[in-house]
């Protein structure tokens, strides 16, 4: 089962858009304006960190969620640094993504218990 199809199997939540990119990403935010966005950070053309920086630019209260495939992926580190709320591991998506969805909709900024501790809780960088 897909991010769609799991999303979709929710009453509470519902797919507004999807991007194959970054630049992609930033122009389906717009058209969009979603409550909650998910960020891949490898992605072609642009990648993640620099579509959530400009996303959190142009609206500094989007909620994003990256989703990655490495504990303690430096670029978990940089995309929290430029604004991203919560991160999901890729292999944990069906039993972590929908209760990461629910919590930073609703303003809480979450970690996977797998958050490595090499790695510091980071502030989002100031405008």
């Amino acid at each position: 089962m897909g991010i769609a199809t799991l999303v979709a199997t929710e009453s509470d939540m519902k797919l507004v858009g999807e991007a194959c990119n970054g630049r992609e990403g930033i122009a389906k935010y717009r058209e969009c304006l979603p409550d909650v966005t998910l960020m891949d950070l490898q992605m072609a053309d642009m990648n993640g960190i620099d579509a959530i920086i400009a996303i959190r630019d142009e609206f500094p209260e989007a909620r994003i969620i990256v989703l990655t495939t490495y504990v303690g992926d430096v670029q978990v580190f940089r995309a929290l640094k430029a604004g991203a709320q919560a991160y999901v591991m890729k292999n944990l998506v069906h039993k972590e993504l929908l209760q990461t969805i629910r919590a930073v909709y609703a303003g809480r900024k979450t970690m996977s218990p797998r958050w490595p501790p090499k790695l510091p809780h980071m502030p989002a960088r100031r405008r």
